[in-house]
């Protein structure tokens, strides 16, 4: 038999970017849509712990991957709400799930729980070594305390709680909102429109010397499924595609891929954020067998072009 046959399982934010991968992911490898459940916000408020008691009845594993939070511009207006939803969807919804005979909680923790001066590459060690960057703290910190209940969970009641570090994703079907998007959407939409409008330039964020760490949704996906399936520990575990460019060097991709040919300009009053961003994944190949696929000028490429066949005023 494999691993999901006869297994309920709930995927919050399923309906959401990675969530909407991941449950493709499910069924791909052998676990029934009937057998999947997500939680909707108009049925469903996780931040309510009988809200989060009714959703994980009868459900034998829980993958965790609802969220509030954004780029660097919607954690610094909402730092309120990103926090507060995170931690009380997380604090919530497994402390229901504990009490309801839930039998796996995969939690989706964020690089930005790192501290702002992590050594490059990040090591799940340097996890408590200092204080994360200002700008997404309260979404680091409250996506932490995810990891900190799991472990405690663990050690007190042997609730299988894992937890995973992810990187920033991209890929089709992310969110291009330019008031909440990430980087690479922000970008794109940036220059996809600049090119059609003519404009001669284009103003991004920062000095452009930050780096980052992307990994395309589909390859994310699979190491959901993955860890669910292969990784009991307590510690939590980076995932990503191992590798690292500067906003400057990504941007300078994007506007070649998209046909901008024009001006790009940086505008340093906006954050950088964290300055260097890029993990050791070493320890999610060995502990489950995950190594990102996809290269990242194609995942890149793919990304674009959905972009321009599904942006809004798309005739």
């Amino acid at each position: 038999m494999g691993f999901w046959d006869g297994k309920r399982v709930l995927v919050t934010g399923g309906g959401g970017f990675l969530g909407s991968y991941v449950v493709d992911e499910l069924v791909t490898h052998g676990c029934p849509m009937t057998s999947i459940s997500v939680p909707r916000t108009k049925d469903f408020d996780l931040r309510e712990f009988d809200d989060c008691v009714r959703a994980v009845k009868g459900v034998d594993i829980v993958l965790h991957l609802a969220v509030t939070g954004g780029g660097i511009g919607f954690n610094r207006s909402f730092p309120g709400a990103t926090f507060y939803d995170n931690a009380a969807m997380a604090v919530n919804l497994m402390e229901a799930s504990r009490r309801e005979g839930v039998k796996k909680f995969v939690g989706m923790g964020t690089i930005c729980s790192y501290p702002k001066h992590t050594p490059v590459p990040f090591k799940e060690e340097d996890l408590w070594n200092g204080y994360p960057e200002e700008t997404n703290a309260p979404y680091g910190l409250a996506k932490k305390m995810l990891l900190v209940q799991g472990q405690a969970y663990r050690a007190q009641y042997g609730f299988d709680a894992v937890h995973l570090l992810m990187v920033n994703l991209y890929g089709p079907k992310d969110n291009f909102d330019p008031e909440s998007s990430h980087v690479i959407p922000a970008l794109i939409r940036k220059f996809v429109d600049a090119r059609e409008r003519r404009e001669p330039k284009v103003v991004a964020w920062g000095t452009g010397k930050a780096s980052r760490e992307f990994l395309y949704v589909e390859d994310a996906a699979e190491a959901v499924r993955l860890a669910a399936e292969r990784y009991d520990g307590p510690e939590p575990v980076n995932v990503g595609a191992g590798f690292e460019i500067t906003i400057m060097d990504l941007a300078r991709l994007i506007a070649k891929f998209t046909g901008y040919d024009g001006e790009i300009v940086w505008d340093s009053s906006k954050p950088d954020g964290q300055p260097r961003r890029a993990l050791d994944v070493s320890k999610a190949e060995q502990l489950f067998g995950f190594r990102a696929r996809t290269g990242f000028e194609d995942g890149l490429r793919k990304t674009i072009e959905w972009y321009v066949r599904n942006r809004p005023g798309k005739k």
